[in-house]
């Protein structure tokens, strides 16, 4: 049976810049694609141009007789007057559907989507993104398509809604192509990644099997090519010397070596421009406060429109704690965010900041002046911005996120999405910070990108509050999870891991809300049966021991502090000493809790 689609040479360009070039892909029955791809690499468009709503400048599209193509784009938006059943009735009517079917194939699909009877008579255009996303899913689902495309889905669903539409994926007969940057979520359903970029001499590179086998096959593809690039280069030396020499070109011979000679220093130079890749630089700045503790709330609420969003919230927010934030869309996490740092009054309960304490907060909203030119984002007043206590041109700032001198002057609503969160970062990096706090800083994000901003998360001294649904990201920087459950309540885990196992348990959150301050969170071995590490578990396990060397020395480094005649009759350093020896401590215990954990679930 032929592929359900068949991409063959397809090309796309805008303007001067191509997005890629002479790309060939095919979708069969049963493949479950993940297809991944730095940022401006053209996923989406690679997608659209695959659901027919785009035609690519050459090549050609090839859909199986009969096919049905379900297409969700990155943004889902609906008109006001429609509610979620006249959405899907509109897409079963589009698709044929007989009419005899068309009730029962409604309440299934919607069923299984999360909709109630009186959810489905609801407004579609009044619903959260993460609704709105699982209405699309449904809308594309209900015509029963041979092949699935969905654009970014996991970028507006919740945790709980990224898990559903994994069981649906895995679950289902068609096939499926999903653009998305989450890694979990590509080791757990992809069948096949293929990564979209102009490092790969074809433009692309297509693995067959899950995420962690695409990651192996990766680094031996990029290790063969710098052997062969190696190889180029020394031949290319050789040739130049020769060419130095002057040959006489008067023979046939001399001819083809110098032909030769010229092919081979052209292909040198398109593939060193080729696997010269660029990642952004990403480094937070705390401040030098040595206070512990930087907010404290006790039995803190909020209600919004008389609504009690969250309700009886005691935590104490230390100085080194990165605390993650998790629970379903519409549960209080931005909330909560927002009643910590200020910006809005608790309903009951008090918070207490430390004096003068200094917040840097990114806004999932990603405000940002549209009319601004790049520069101006960055720099409003000057050509240079002030950088880690030194002056650096603007120019040179944005070359750090991977902007080129041209954008410098464009507008920031040209930027994409990916692009704009970047500026946003950059902008945060400015600022020295006591409290991290970032909401959905993920969103469009490509991998690269992620895993400079989880090292920058690792390294920073201060506080971090993380609100994301990217479970890599959480279960790798925080320390501390704080779940809440929708209703109000809340409580502590001791990472991420122990929050998902209590969850499929179906324990829920404890009715009486937050355990005290003074209770520890429950132990992670202490909560369902002993696991085998996950991919993404062993690869930390297998770096964990330099972790804990570089922690052991330290330590010691900060014990020899303490113990120098100098430091101890020098109140000043003795106090920032004794803080350092403290911080120090605090990370130690943390990575040897980590490593016995790990040893204990690996059964070492």
């Amino acid at each position: 049976m032929p592929p359900i689609l068949n991409a063959q040479g397809v090309s796309k360009r805008f303007g001067a810049k191509p997005l890629f070039e002479n790309i060939s892909f095919a979708v069969e029955e049963g493949d479950r694609i993940g297809l991944i791809g730095p940022n401006g690499a053209g996923k989406s468009t690679l997608l659209a141009v695959l659901a027919g709503e785009m035609e690519p400048d050459s090549g050609e599209l090839a859909v199986r007789k009969r096919a049905r193509v379900g297409y969700v784009r990155q943004i889902s938006d609906y008109s006001s007057g429609k509610t979620v059943r006249g959405v899907v009735e509109a897409a079963m009517k589009r698709a044929h559907v007989p009419e005899n079917e068309r009730e029962q194939r409604l309440r299934e699909t919607l069923g299984r989507a999360g909709f109630t009877d009186e959810g489905m008579s609801g407004e579609a255009a009044a619903l959260s993104g993460g609704w709105r996303k699982r209405l699309a899913i449904a809308e594309a689902m209900v015509t029963q398509p041979d092949v699935l495309l969905l654009d970014e889905p996991t970028n507006h669903l919740d945790l709980e809604g990224i898990e559903w539409l994994e069981g649906v994926l895995s679950a289902a007969k068609f096939a499926s192509v999903v653009v998305t940057h989450d890694r979990y979520f590509l080791e757990n359903v992809a069948s096949e990644v293929v990564e979209l970029s102009k490092v790969y001499a074809e433009g692309m590179l297509t693995v067959r099997g899950a995420y962690s086998r695409f990651l192996e096959d990766r680094e031996a593809y990029l290790e063969s090519q710098t052997k062969m690039q190696e190889s180029l280069r020394n031949r290319v030396k050789t040739e130049i010397d020769w060419l130095r020499r002057g040959p006489k070109a008067r023979t046939t011979k001399s001819k083809a070596r110098i032909d030769s000679a010229q092919t081979m220093i052209g292909k040198l130079a398109e593939v060193d421009a080729r696997t010269r890749t660029a990642t952004a630089g990403i480094e937070f700045a705390a401040s030098d406060r040595q206070t512990k503790r930087l907010i404290e709330l006790e039995d803190a609420s909020v209600e919004l429109g008389g609504r009690e969003i969250v309700r009886n919230v005691s935590l104490g927010l230390l100085n080194g704690m990165k605390l993650g934030l998790v629970g379903p869309n519409g549960s209080g996490k931005t909330t909560l965010l927002r009643a910590m740092s200020g910006e809005i009054p608790l309903s009951a309960g008090t918070v207490k900041r430390a004096t003068a304490l200094r917040i840097v907060y990114f806004s999932q909203m990603r405000e940002l002046d549209e009319g601004l030119t790049l520069k101006r984002a960055l720099a409003p007043d000057a050509d240079a911005v002030v950088y880690q206590d030194r002056v650096v041109h603007v120019a040179s700032y944005a070359a750090k996120f991977l902007f080129t001198g041209e954008q410098l002057n464009q507008p920031v609503s040209r930027l994409s999405g990916g692009e704009r969160a970047r500026v946003l970062i950059a902008r945060l990096m400015l600022e020295p910070a006591d409290v991290l706090m970032l909401d959905e800083p993920t969103n469009d994000l490509d991998i690269p990108t992620l895993e400079i901003l989880e090292e920058s998360l690792l390294e920073f001294k201060g506080a971090l509050v993380l609100v994301t649904h990217d479970r890599y990201l959480l279960d790798r920087v925080s320390n501390v999870v704080l779940g809440l459950d929708g209703r109000g309540n809340a409580q502590l885990f001791a990472d991420y891991l122990q929050w998902e196992e209590w969850k499929e348990q179906g324990s829920g959150i404890r009715e009486q809300g937050l355990e005290s301050k003074n209770e520890k969170p429950v132990a992670s071995a202490g909560v369902g049966g002993k696991k085998k590490l996950s991919y993404l578990e062993q690869r930390e396990f297998d770096g964990i021991e330099a972790r804990v060397e570089a922690a052991d020395a330290r330590l010691a480094a900060a014990h020899d502090r303490v113990a120098d005649p100098a430091v101890a009759v020098d109140a000043a350093a003795l106090t920032l000493a004794l803080a350092e020896m403290e911080a120090a401590q605090a990370e130690h215990d943390a990575i040897y809790a980590r490593w016995a954990e790990l040893t204990e679930k690996a059964g070492g």
